[in-house]
């Protein structure tokens, strides 16, 4: 750890930390006013629940963190499967997440909000798996042991962009069902002829699990930039291979990112699982820990991540990716939570620990005084609270003539002067309070 008084300390103490001022960014804002009344509207309109019949155990897979209003369409799932006389119960369609045990998984979801109790259904967790067969590039199909034993599975998931991967199934269904039915073997097993291997592995498998006949359908979820749900669907199995190609475009389409092209520092408050699997969403930023993921941009020099969420529970993942962070995040960070994502991934990048300066002041210091440029006080910097919520920004003064002229931007304030407490942290709030009538 740096301390402020040593030599790290004398390093930086005359460097410059610029003024900055409150910015809003605008993007397209779809959004479901009533979403509990549109799920079950798509519920009954694709029929879905037409091969649901009495008595019969239907497993319900969810997985993936911070999906807005995620506990609210399982309870209303639940619901629809109990009033068609099934018996649901929820498992957790996860691959190495939860430390990889069958007990992480389970504090997983309740950290969701997805509980018996407030389900009012089972949850069984297991990390045993069921050989369903042979995909055609060899690799198997693997699914979760009370999930193959079930009479029936559905899965539960937002479509997005992944962070480590590029094809017309990211982050969604596809996924889910090669690698989070799969467990940890599953997900090693896709994983473990690296990223660029990554697409072909999820349609292979995908098909060879939904050809099983086991697979009734899936709930797809898509947010908009503000991480609202705008888009829901009850989609067949036998449609969902090709529905959510256009799911995922539309994703796309809709997602953040910081709207300009080079940034010398950018400082992120907080990273974390519940944010990202990769703590922050390098698709916003424009980092990305894998040499084969095109970024478009904004061009960044240095990145300091200034904190692990406590929904995070330690897992640091993706502050590898960063440059400099701080000793209250080093502290958080878990080796048994963060690692097991590291190693069935095969990527090791993101765990990687980067500079650990002994504050916020002095991380962002730290920042400013490595980021190459002849005269400090001309740093381009923004902030985030985090990458949900990149729509709300700070920016150095350096940066308001691009912000006038962009008419995605709203300047919110004056310049001021960076707040630090006595421990020369920034105090807990968010960069930005958002105006009322942004929406």
């Amino acid at each position: 750890m740096t301390t402020g008084t040593g030599i790290i300390g004398k390093l930086l103490k005359d460097i410059p930390i610029p003024r900055v001022v409150k910015i809003l960014q605008k993007f397209e804002r779809p959004i479901l006013d009533d979403v509990e009344a549109e799920f079950i509207k798509r519920l009954r309109s694709s029929r879905v629940l037409d091969r649901v019949q009495p008595g019969m155990r239907i497993a319900i897979g969810v997985g993936s963190r911070g999906i807005s209003n995620q506990p609210l369409i399982l309870q209303a799932l639940i619901r629809g499967l109990k009033a068609k006389g099934a018996e649901p119960f929820i498992f957790p369609a996860m691959g190495s997440h939860g430390g990889a045990t069958a007990e992480g998984q389970q504090n997983l979801l309740a950290r969701m909000g997805i509980t018996e109790m407030s389900m009012r259904a089972p949850i069984r967790a297991t990390m045993d798996v069921v050989d369903m067969g042979t995909a055609q590039n060899g690799l198997t199909a693997w699914f979760d042991a009370y999930a193959a034993a079930a009479d029936g599975i559905v899965l539960v998931n937002r479509i997005k962009p992944h962070v480590s991967f590029r094809g017309a199934y990211e982050s969604g269904l596809m996924k889910m069902i090669a690698i989070g039915l799969g467990k940890q073997k599953g997900a090693e097993a896709c994983h473990q002829l690296g990223m660029e291997r990554m697409l072909d592995n999820i349609v292979a498998i995908g098909r060879r699990a939904l050809s099983t006949g086991k697979i009734l359908f899936g709930i797809a979820l898509v947010e908009n930039a503000y991480h609202e749900t705008c888009r829901l669907e009850a989609i067949p199995a036998q449609l969902i291979e090709e529905d959510e190609v256009a799911l995922q475009a539309e994703a796309k389409r809709l997602e953040a990112r910081i709207l300009f092209d080079r940034l010398d520092v950018l400082i992120i408050d907080e990273i974390g699982k519940n944010i990202s699997g990769t703590g922050f969403d390098n698709n916003v930023v424009g980092r990305f820990h894998l040499p084969h993921m095109k970024s478009a941009g904004p061009f960044i020099t240095r990145i300091a991540a200034l904190d692990i969420t406590d929904a995070s529970h330690g897992n640091g993942n993706g502050l590898g990716i960063a440059d400099f962070t701080t000793d209250r995040a080093f502290r958080k960070f878990s080796f048994e939570e963060t690692y097991p994502n590291s190693l069935t991934s095969t990527v090791p990048a993101s765990v990687k620990i980067p500079m650990v300066l002994e504050n916020d002041r002095l991380a962002i210091q730290a920042a400013i005084k490595t980021c190459n440029i002849a005269d400090f006080r001309d740093v381009r910097l923004v902030r985030i609270k985090n990458t949900l919520e990149a729509h709300l920004l700070e920016v150095s003064e350096t940066l308001l003539a691009e912000a006038r002229a962009n008419p995605r931007m709203d300047i919110l304030s004056e310049p001021c002067e960076f707040a630090f407490d006595a421990q020369g942290n920034i105090p807990g709030s968010a960069p930005v309070s958002e105006p009322r009538d942004s929406r």
